[in-house]
């Protein structure tokens, strides 16, 4: 990484709209963001599936009023601002949502019941109650589709200009469950492919860190979807971090650990083995890749 890293910002591509929909308007957002799309620094993708709370007029906030919004039901509190940080560290490309997880959720398979949740974490979703076929297509085709396709697209186009890239995907986890706070400042979910996982243990829990495995949860049980789409199809590399939104819910925590995680990858990244396709371990071990690919 260059010396001058602390004066870096995040460098934006901006996105046409994958075509009219009656749910989003001509000067509302597309649906990612891509930030950084030559970035040539370390080699890596980063994806944030929940990087933001927006929603579109089109849906009048999910019958929700806005301190609902506000909450982690919606998004990943703090972790696009870590994410466009790192992007800018690093010097690599990073997609970013930029809808709400309540009207589609980017990290579950698209035929999972709670890809629209008609309850999270004890409030009552309105806009998602009783919420037709003809309605979910249509959020899918919105939202959804144009995000994952944009991901496919990214890494399609690092694969055929440049060696394989890292996959990290990066989102953030609330201080508290059900009454008992998570111990963890960050946790590490990953399926079967040990490469980045375990050197970034290594590392963080060297740093002092206490540092989640396959906490709060798995990595092996069907969390990471947006991984086990993308990532373990190709045979990539790669890592799932949940920050404690504690940690990043001020632009100085956000900053604190953007670089600590800079630091950390750029280490771990020059060490892992990162041209092997993973998906050759699995056949020499008869394993296949996750149920819910």
């Amino acid at each position: 990484m260059s010396e001058n890293l602390t004066q870096e910002m995040p460098r934006f591509k901006s996105q046409e709209h994958a075509g009219p929909s009656p749910l989003l308007a001509p000067d509302e957002p597309a649906p990612f963001r891509l930030l950084n799309p030559e970035g040539r620094g370390r080699r890596a993708l980063l994806v944030c599936d929940h990087a933001t709370n927006f929603v579109p007029r089109a849906l009048d906030g999910l019958g929700l009023p806005p301190d609902e919004i506000s909450r982690h039901i919606a998004y990943d509190i703090g972790i696009a601002g870590v994410a466009e940080r790192l992007s800018a560290l690093l010097d690599v490309p990073a997609i970013l949502s930029h809808f709400s997880r309540l009207i589609a959720d980017p990290n579950r398979p698209p035929d999972d019941p709670t890809l629209a949740a008609a309850v999270s974490d004890g409030t009552i979703i309105a806009a998602n109650q009783s919420l037709t076929a003809a309605e979910l297509a249509l959020r899918k085709a919105t939202f959804y589709d144009p995000y994952h396709a944009a991901i496919a697209s990214q890494l399609d186009r690092m694969l055929e200009t440049g060696p394989r890239p890292a996959f990290v995907s990066l989102h953030s986890m609330t201080p508290m469950i059900r009454s008992e706070r998570r111990p963890w400042e960050a946790c590490i979910l990953w399926n079967d492919d040990p490469r980045l996982p375990n050197l970034a243990f290594e590392d963080l829990r060297g740093r002092g860190l206490i540092v989640g495995d396959n906490v709060p949860y798995s990595g092996q049980d069907g969390h990471g979807c947006t991984v086990h789409r993308h990532a373990e199809p190709r045979g990539l590399a790669n890592i799932l971090f949940e920050i404690r939104q504690d940690l990043i819910d001020t632009p100085a925590g956000q900053e604190y650990w953007a670089s600590l995680l800079a630091e950390t990858l750029s280490s771990i990244l020059a060490k892992a083995d990162l041209d092997r396709n993973w998906n050759e371990e699995r056949q020499r071990d008869g394993t296949q890749l996750h149920g819910r690919d």
